[in-house]
């Protein structure tokens, strides 16, 4: 049979690659929850040897339970009516499976009934449930959710809500959006005022909420009367049950089997978590980092099955005799997303692997305070992966998530004109993919995101270490193109930065990024050549094909092709 896990090759070589032993020490708070749970590991290996176990699960169910049942779900959509919300007949059957598998916890602690596992291990659930139908991760990827009301509620809120997310009873939403707030929500306007008892409601709109008919809402609201700004936000949480009413639900392009709602609060009752003020500027963005891994994991799920439907319907299709895969301008294509699609895992573990370090680092920062020890030395640990972490997040949803919409296309294309028929699995993923890079911030929102780390190059002494060191055989050839596109990158910096001109920064700063992107894979895929000779030919293609890339970014900031774009006002209104 089928597993998503035991039969990707590339899977199996990043979890294997895994160094998260200071993580998972944190989690497991030196391994001394094995004293009170009986699944708890006793130590590293152990623990890796439980989440392998676990992830042959997941890939069971996903290739062979939920992957079937993915194209009814596309066909059949969720139903609305009279404010009520139905999941397609797969889905209910796909949450009641993964329920009574225990893994719609997965992330929250034990104590509530979770499997307390890193972010990192969730993040390859999540990206084996997405190749199986993208829609359902939006449903089994909102365990941050309850995350969220434990990191920042009262442990009055975690016993009351955490325990039937992890059963299944319960799935969320985060309702931020707004008519009037997308991007920017600064400008969200629901309001949340108290009674005279303190007790807080909720009253107003949110637009396109995934998952919004989810029994458990977390609700970005504005508490402080006359602001208009992110200081006046705050964050609750409430029952999707008390006065909230799905007003419609979005007819979409794709992921049809997860509801797109608006939502009407009338008067909902909620509970604040943690402080009042801190909504939008502390809670939202800490959130954000895992949204946007959890988005560019459904685009790596997503990019995963395109490609192997593309490989299969090559080898199986027949022109002029032989099979398409045959045929040069073909075989170059499935090349090209092969590659794609492992320097993409490449980066994305390694985003994954950071927002970990940051957030257990968070973790142990509040312990030791709790226990009245010095965090000297952490606090700059702890800012070194903040920032990491902050380039990172945004790097790998840009860059999976325009991948995804690539590779898709090159998927159908294979297919020739069947593609573009319902029939075949490759017309849904392309219209599945199409969402990744527009939700949880488009892709132009993540170079706005990522190019203040960029500019301040806060890589510079990984990068000026890697260049020192010395890599041997054809990898020495491929260590000097990295060296090349450093040097690129660093004149077309100095270049941006001498002319104190930030619309030309904001105007060059998706080449700076792709620019620094180039180096953060290639050096990734320079290390893992080292350790396996099958990810030679990944760093060669990517790392050469990125020089020539690099080039053209140059050339778009340097040589004046921009100039026009300042003057974008006259040009399009002239």
């Amino acid at each position: 049979m089928a597993n998503y896990f035991l039969d990707n090759s590339d899977i199996q070589f990043h979890f294997k690659r895994m160094h998260l032993q200071e993580t998972v020490a944190i989690a497991e708070d030196d391994y001394a929850q094995s004293k009170h749970y009986k699944d708890a590991p006793v130590d590293y290996d152990d623990a890796m040897e439980n989440y392998r176990k676990v992830f042959e699960v997941i890939g069971d169910l996903s290739a062979n339970r939920i992957a079937p049942r993915a194209a009814e779900v596309d066909h059949e959509g969720v139903q609305w009516h009279d404010g009520a919300v139905t999941y397609a007949a797969g889905t209910r059957k796909n949450l009641e499976e993964l329920s009574k598998a225990d893994l719609m916890g997965m992330i929250l602690p034990r104590k509530y009934g979770g499997l307390n596992f890193p972010f990192t291990m969730y993040m390859m659930a999540v990206e084996m449930v997405s190749r199986a139908d993208a829609s359902l991760m939006n449903i089994f990827g909102l365990q941050d959710i309850g995350d969220t009301i434990r990191k920042f509620g009262n442990e009055t809120q975690r016993v009351e809500y955490l325990p039937k997310f992890c059963t299944g009873e319960h799935t969320g939403a985060m309702a931020l959006t707004e008519p009037d707030a997308g991007s920017d929500l600064q400008a969200v306007k629901l309001q949340a005022y108290q009674n005279e008892k303190g007790q807080w409601f909720l009253r107003g709109v949110k637009r396109f909420i995934t998952n919004g008919n989810g029994q458990v809402l977390v609700v970005l609201a504005r508490s402080e009367p006359g602001t208009k700004d992110g200081r006046g936000l705050s964050l609750f949480a409430c029952y999707g049950r008390d006065g909230v009413v799905v007003r419609r639900i979005e007819n979409k392009l794709g992921i049809h089997g997860s509801p797109t709602c608006e939502l009407q609060f009338n008067d909902t009752p909620a509970q604040l978590i943690g402080s009042r003020k801190f909504g939008l500027i502390k809670y939202v963005i800490d959130l954000m980092y895992r949204a946007r891994m959890g988005v560019s994991a459904q685009a790596l799920g997503i990019s995963q099955a395109a490609y192997e439907e593309a490989l299969m319907y090559a080898k199986d299709r027949i022109q002029f005799n032989k099979p398409i895969y045959s045929f040069p301008a073909v075989s170059n294509i499935l090349i090209e997303m092969r590659v794609t699609l492992e320097m993409n895992r490449s980066l994305f573990y390694r985003g994954a692997q950071s927002v970990d370090r940051k957030e257990k680092l968070e973790e142990l920062i509040e312990k030791r305070k709790e226990e009245g020890k010095s965090i000297t030395d952490l606090v700059a640990e702890l800012r070194q992966a903040t920032s990491i972490a902050g380039l990172l997040t945004p790097l790998t949803k840009l860059i999976l998530t325009e991948s995804a919409n690539n590779i898709t296309y090159d998927a159908l294309q294979i297919h020739g004109g069947t593609g573009y028929m319902k029939e075949f699995r490759v017309e849904r993923l392309a219209r599945d993919a199409r969402i990744t890079n527009i939700y949880e911030g488009t892709s132009q929102l993540q170079v706005v995101a990522a190019i203040g780390s960029v500019i301040n190059d806060i890589l510079r002494s990984h990068f000026e270490q890697k260049e020192a060191k010395e890599y041997l055989g054809g990898l020495s050839q491929l260590a000097t193109c990295l060296k090349e596109i450093r040097q690129l990158f660093l004149d077309c910096l100095r270049f941006v930065v001498d002319r104190k001109d930030t619309s030309f920064q904001d105007v060059a700063a998706k080449d700076l990024v792709e620019l620094y992107g180039y180096l953060v894979i290639g050096y990734l895929l320079l290390d893992e050549a080292e350790s396996d000779s099958r990810k030679v030919f990944i760093a060669n293609r990517y790392i050469l094909g990125s020089l020539a890339q690099a080039k053209r970014n140059v050339e778009c900031i340097k040589n004046g092709m921009y100039a026009d774009i300042l003057h974008a006002d006259k040009i399009l209104n002239g």
